[in-house]
């Protein structure tokens, strides 16, 4: 087992977050000034995006659930930059930045969020369950959990076929307490598949916190039962994120193996949009807003003199930009047309397949 972070969970929550703060992350001397400027657009993007999102939301532009990846933006970009183009994502519901940051356009994710056929999903499946073929998202799931087996199934096809991709799955921290996650790892693990699990531990699954919920809350050990390397990282510092998961992801690809990788970051709001997160005490809030990652990232990039004020400017006014557009895409697109609701029920056709409408007799006259 390896620990890459400073703290560790002592089964007392602020005494682990005060420590966690104080991490400063990687020194920033060996990094392209491009590049570091790059992340910080892409986590700048993210929250925008997201900030937009909640807005639609609330003006019932949105419908259905809808969970934001505020407060994550660094873990997803870290994350995200360690695969390769050939590589497979699977994610849980809270998927937004992810596709964003996996290659797919802001316009058809927004898109899928109003519900609309220009969407990723062509509007049929919303804010939980984006799929794209083309860039290797396989999902998005609503189920806590649904996308384990899927991901190893994944891993195995790859191994089957003599690939050399491989395929990371992302998933809350609640997801460790159920039944899928300990079958996908024993399966990975003694198949010697190619897939690295990633937790994200924002310290609540829903309104419980880790340490109430599992009886070992460094999660990253819970693959030692089955002989998988574990390693926990700062997800609110991106570089630290990128190191410790290119790392794995290339260790797995080689040595055709999982591991297990947890990052741990607040959630900067409730578990949804409509969550007002009243669980959380005042002090944990002010916690999670003194550990916001893009504004520690902008302030290490600003003291190292790679973020001018100008250059702060014009990444800002691009990022609000892109964004509009975006929302202004999804709002002029067209719904989907109710005759395409069950085009894509299965991958292939279906002999007998039923294509009844709700206000459809069971039997035909």
């Amino acid at each position: 087992m390896a620990d890459t972070a400073k703290p560790k969970a002592t089964g007392k929550t602020g005494s682990r977050r005060r420590a966690a703060r104080n991490n400063a992350g990687p020194d920033l001397s060996g990094e392209q000034p491009k590049v570091l400027l790059d992340y910080y657009r892409q986590m700048l993007f993210i929250r925008r995006f997201e900030e937009r999102t909640a807005q639609a939301y609330t003006q019932a532009r949105i419908g259905g659930y809808c969970h934001l990846n505020l407060g994550e933006e660094a873990t997803v970009v870290g994350l995200m930059t360690a695969l390769q183009e050939r590589d497979y994502l699977f994610t849980n519901y809270r998927e937004h930045g992810y596709a964003i940051a996996k290659g797919i356009h802001p316009r058809r994710v927004m898109a899928e969020l109003y519900g609309r056929s220009t969407g990723v999903s062509k509007g049929w499946g919303g804010s939980m369950h984006m799929f794209d073929t083309e860039s290797r998202l396989l999902g998005g799931y609503g189920i806590v959990g649904g996308q384990l087996p899927l991901a190893v199934g994944a891993a195995l096809a790859i191994t089957y076929r003599g690939g050399d991709e491989i395929v990371m799955c992302q998933m809350g921290d609640g997801t460790t307490n159920i039944g899928a996650f300990h079958e996908s790892l024993n399966i990975a693990s003694l198949w010697n598949l190619p897939v690295v699990f990633v937790v994200i531990n924002n310290f609540t699954g829903m309104g419980t916190t880790v340490e109430k919920s599992s009886a070992e809350p460094e999660l990253y050990k819970r693959g030692s039962a089955y002989r998988i390397e574990g390693v926990r990282v700062d997800g609110r510092d991106v570089l630290a994120v990128r190191d410790a998961a290119t790392t794995l992801v290339e260790r797995a690809r080689s040595e055709q193996r999982p591991f297990l990788l947890e990052a741990f970051s607040y959630r900067m709001k409730g578990h949804s949009v409509v969550d007002p997160a009243k669980y959380r005490t005042k002090e944990q809030a002010e916690e999670a807003l003194a550990n916001d990652p893009v504004a520690a990232f902008e302030a290490r990039l600003t003291e190292a003199g790679i973020l001018t004020e100008e250059i702060k400017q014009e990444i800002a006014e691009s990022v609000k930009a892109e964004v509009a557009d975006a929302a202004d895409f999804a709002e002029n697109s067209p719904h989907p047309d109710v005759s395409t609701l069950f085009d894509y029920t299965y991958a292939t056709p279906v002999a007998n397949e039923s294509r009844r409408m709700p206000a459809d007799p069971v039997f035909a006259e």
